[in-house]
């Protein structure tokens, strides 16, 4: 008899080989994707960064 689901062990390793199962975002939530030039968000992100961050 196997043993229930609860108790098995999976070896998550074997899927640790960078593969995207989902995206984060798809092609047409991209800038690129309506016509915009790609631009570096970083200065606008540490802009909007909340006060209570420091």
């Amino acid at each position: 008899m196997t043993a229930p689901d609860d108790d098995r062990r999976i070896d998550l390793s074997a899927f640790d080989d960078g593969l995207d199962v989902l995206p984060d975002i798809t092609d047409d939530e991209r800038g690129s994707s309506w016509g915009e030039a790609a631009e570096d968000d970083t200065a606008r992100l540490l802009e909007d960064r909340p006060p209570h961050w420091g």
